[in-house]
């Protein structure tokens, strides 16, 4: 059951340093993920976002064709679709070699969230001990 396993776990079990991810089962992104090295815990609970290269390709770009004819479209003002897909994008910025760091660290931190273990204890409450209760609190107090 893969969710009882940490991806580390998993990796470190069978010995791999790379492995692929296939991201998009419709659209074809298949990643190579190459672990050049990992670190031990530093006692932070949630994932964090160390280093990143490159501007992720936008969703529903159609995979990896579709992300080439975007990039050549942005970048050529005589392509058939440029205007089409400036209109889409909603500008002519695309740099697929800059990485929005803040971007990508907000989304880290999102799914850290939406992934952080739901306590099973019941929050305390401070709502007011029924009378009967009370009373015996009282009692006991009292004899003190």
């Amino acid at each position: 059951d893969a969710r009882k396993i940490s991806l580390l776990a998993a990796i470190e079990d069978i010995g791999a340093k790379s492995f692929k991810y296939l991201y998009d089962f419709g659209d074809g992104w298949t990643h190579s993920i190459k672990i050049e090295r990992t670190f031990p815990v530093i006692g932070l609970a949630e994932p964090m976002l160390l280093e990143a290269t490159g501007h992720c390709p936008p969703e529903d770009i159609g995979g990896p064709w579709g992300y080439q004819e975007f990039r050549d479209a942005l970048a050529d003002p005589a392509h058939e679709r440029h205007a089409e897909l400036v209109e889409w994008w909603g500008s002519e910025d695309y740099d697929p070699d800059k990485a929005n760091f803040a971007e990508l660290n907000k989304a880290v931190d999102d799914l850290a969230a939406k992934w952080a273990r739901k306590s099973r204890r019941k929050p305390f409450s401070l709502r007011p001990w029924p009378d009967a209760l009370m009373s015996v609190v009282k009692a006991l107090a009292a004899r003190n």
